[in-house]
Order: structure tokens, then C-alpha cells, then sequence
């Protein structure tokens, strides 16, 4: 048994570690510090945002002249770029070229831009898009082969979510994970957890998280309040799955339609600034930080996740920037509020369970969404989370809010091999490749 260790192979990997390590740590160490700098940037920028718009709501009726100058800056400017999260994804699973250095001023404005001016946004889209681009400029000075440059962009993509969220062990995982249902990237393992850890930790130094959630009474897991949480589970899958499907059809009716492409979020944000005066609120306008807090605490209104997720799908698949999952948390949070008028769990620990599952189903994430769900709301909440996401996974089909993202492993086990998951649309006449829905 001891020869078999001492075989030349095994030689050979062994020495091959403290080289693997001297490699990648300081690789991995600055694309977290590039990610988590742009993320603190990133957080104060919309907490700035947020608060002038809030003082100035005239602003909102500015947001279709908002949408017309992203289309524009995105059209002569950031054409070879358009393609967001999706290219990400494209560039790791098919490389072909490096992604530009302008991705990452452009995410920022634009997603400026549109909570500035009252569009229903998040910021996951725009870490993900800072952390990849600007670890993706790391390849040269580093001369990483193709499959380097891989896993420093997938890298980036957890550094971007961890240091954004204040969740560096899910950001870790969600690089791993995101790009394929059925499928974990383990051979890129140490950098997604360096490069996360240490994005948190820039990102933090700069800047503050948000507080953490309190869920409180967690009750004990038993046969009963296992079917509860799996009911709710599947209910949050399918609102995932809806969610997701909304924003495609709605992108898919602007492209039919509005041949110009800077005229999307021009109509979409005309659309938008009169949902919101028509309802007198902005409750559903921004990041809806607040409207998640207080579903952990209050009884909030038992429609506030449908009126969340018509006002997001409607921004981005108009083709506004920014991000999909702060709403996703919203629509999640609001929706497990809603849950505890029937399901016999609590009210804080739905609200909680709502937060990640939805995510998890929209996002095909189980894994991260429940590692986020023990960081942000603590260990005991934990097993019911888990128990959330894995339903919600499986109820939300095959798609996603991440054309890009690809089928591994059918969930269900019924077939070997899946198409890839792509929502197939009409060739554009602007820019057919990457003119899709930026998230």
C-alpha cells in the first residue's frame, strides 16, 4: 500500500502542490481585490443612488431618457461588451477572446443610472461583470493558457458575488456552480474561495453590508415541518421559473418589436415611470432594500412579490442594467411572508427560506443559495434552507435567469444529455450575438 504512495505519479503531484499554490493564491488574491474594490464602489454608489432618488422623486419620470442613454452608451461604446453575464459565461465555456476593460466603467454607470432614475434593479449582475472583466485582465501579465483562464474568470465571478453580498463561502461555491446545472467546477476550487475571501474582506474595509437578518425561533425538524418546508420550497421554485420566463418573453416582445435597440429601455422605462405613478408608491422601484427587512419583522402585503417581479422583469427585459437577485431576495422574502398566512412555519424563518429558495431555482444554484442563507441568517436556519433550495431547484425546470448557462446533468435523471439551456430568439439586426437581457 505505501509503494502505490510512493509510485512516481504520485511524486510528481506532490511536488506539483507547493507550485499549484505559489500560482495561484497571489493570482487569485488580486482578482479579489480588483472585485472587491469595485464592489465597495459599487455599494456606495447605489446607496447614493437610492438616496437622492428618494429625495428628488421627480427623477423617476426622467427614467426613459436614463434608458435611451445606456442604449446609446452601450451601442458605441460597449457593443463587444453587451453581453454581460451571459459573455461571461460564454468566454469560460468556449474562450475565444478577452473580455474588454470598458465592461466594467459601463456595468457601474449604467446600473448607476437606473436606480438613479427609479428602475427595479439589483447589483449581482454588475459584481459578476466588475470581478470577470477585470480578473479577465490578469491573463496576459500572468500568461494563463486557456484553461487558466478559465478559472481566473470563474474566480472573479465568485469574487464579485461574495464581496457584494458580505457571503464569501457562497460567492466561493456560486462561481463553481453557476455555469452548469448538474455540475460543480472542483478544479477551480482554491481560487473561487481565495479570490471570494478576500474580495469580502476589501470590500468590507471600505464599505459596510448591510446588517445581518434575524430570523429567530427556528422550530425542530421533524416529518411535518419537513413537508412544510418542501412545499414552500416548490412554491419557490415556481415562481423562479416565472420569473425568469417573464423577463425572457418580455425581452423576446422588445426585440420583435423595437427594431433600435437604445429604444428598448427607452418604451420600457416610459412603461415603468407609469406602473409606478399609476400604484402612487416606489415600493417597487431600486433595490427594495427595505421591503426585505421588514419581511422579516411585519406582515406585509401578500402581493408585494408579484408587484416586484413585474416592475424587474419589466426593467431588464427591456434591457435596463443592473442586476436580477437583490430582487429575486425581494420577491423571495415578500413571498415567504405571504407563505406564513398558510404554511405553519414562521413568519421570519419563510421570509428567510424565501430569500434563497427563489434565487436558488431561478439561479440553478442550490449549494451557494444555502451556504448564503447560513451567513446571512446563521447555522440553525440552515437545514431549512437547504431543504428550500433543493425543492426549489428541482421545481424550476431547466431554464434560468442565465441564458448562457448549460445543462450538465438532467435534474430529474430521466435523460443523459440536455440541451444547452438557451432561450432561442430572433437574430438581432444591431448586434445578434450578445444583444440580450444584461443582468
Amino acid at each position: 500500500m505505501l509503494r502505490n504512495y510512493l509510485a512516481p505519479d504520485f511524486k510528481r503531484s506532490l511536488l506539483a502542490l507547493p507550485q499549484y499554490l505559489v500560482r495561484w493564491v497571489p493570482i487569485a488574491g488580486i482578482a479579489g481585490i480588483l472585485a472587491g474594490a469595485a464592489s465597495a464602489l459599487l455599494i456606495w454608489s447605489l446607496n447614493q443612488a437610492t438616496r437622492i432618488r428618494e429625495s428628488h422623486l421627480w427623477l423617476i419620470a426622467l427614467l426613459p431618457l436614463a434608458g435611451l442613454v445606456e442604449g446609446l452608451l452601450y451601442l458605441y461604446i460597449g457593443r463587444d461588451v453587451s453581453g454581460g453575464n451571459n459573455l461571461i459565461f460564454e468566454q469560460i465555456q468556449q474562450p475565444t477572446r478577452r473580455l474588454q476593460f470598458r465592461m466594467t466603467p459601463l456595468i457601474l454607470l449604467t446600473t448607476f443610472m437606473t436606480h438613479l432614475f427609479g428602475g427595479s434593479a439589483g447589483r449581482e449582475g454588475t459584481a459578476l461583470q466588475t470581478g470577470a472583466s477585470l480578473a479577465d485582465q490578469l491573463t496576459r501579465p500572468f500568461r494563463l493558457d486557456e484553461r487558466g483562464r478559465r478559472i481566473l474568470l470563474m474566480a472573479g465571478l465568485s469574487a464579485g458575488f461574495g464581496s457584494v453580498f458580505g457571503a464569501p463561502l457562497a460567492g466561493a461555491v456560486f462561481g463553481m456552480e453557476v455555469l452548469a446545472i448538474g455540475s460543480v467546477s472542483y478544479d477551480a476550487i482554491l481560487p473561487c474561495f481565495v479570490a471570494s475571501l478576500i474580495g469580502n474582506i476589501t470590500t468590507s474595509a471600505l464599505t459596510e453590508h448591510e446588517a445581518a437578518f434575524r430570523v429567530g425561533y427556528v422550530p425542530y425538524l421533524n416529518v411535518r415541518t419537513l413537508v412544510l418546508a418542501a412545499i414552500a420550497g416548490a412554491i419557490f421554485g415556481a415562481v423562479g421559473l416565472a420569473f425568469s420566463w417573464i423577463a425572457h418573453q418580455i425581452e423576446l416582445f422588445f426585440k420583435n418589436h423595437v427594431r433600435y435597440v437604445p429604444m428598448r429601455p427607452f418604451f420600457g422605462g416610459v412603461l415603468v415611470a407609469l406602473a409606478a405613478a399609476a400604484i402612487h408608491s416606489t415600493r417597487y422601484l431600486g433595490l427594495g432594500a427595505r421591503p426585505i427587512v421588514e419581511a422579516f419583522a411585519l406582515r406585509v402585503s401578500p402581493w408585494d412579490w408579484l408587484g416586484k417581479l413585474l416592475f424587474t422583469a419589466l426593467t431588464l427585459g427591456a434591457g435596463f442594467k443592473g442586476g436580477e437577485v437583490t430582487p429575486l431576495f425581494f420577491v423571495g422574502a415578500t413571498l415567504g411572508n405571504a407563505l406564513s398566512r398558510f404554511i405553519a412555519l414562521p413568519m421570519p424563518l419563510l421570509a428567510a427560506m424565501g430569500f434563497v429558495g427563489v434565487f436558488a431555482g431561478a439561479a440553478n444554484t442550490p449549494i451557494a443559495s444555502t451556504l448564503l442563507a447560513m451567513e446571512l441568517f446563521g447555522a440553525e436556519a440552515g437545514s431549512f434552507a437547504a431543504i428550500a433550495c433543493i425543492f426549489s431547484y428541482l421545481f424550476s425546470g431547466h431554464s434560468g435567469i442565465y441564458r448562457t448557462q448549460r445543462v450538465q446533468v438532467n435534474k430529474y435523471g430521466v435523460i443523459t444529455e440536455v440541451p444547452a439551456n438557451t432561450i432561442t430568439h430572433p437574430e438581432d439586426a444591431i448586434h445578434p450575438q450578445h444583444d440580450n437581457v444584461q443582468i
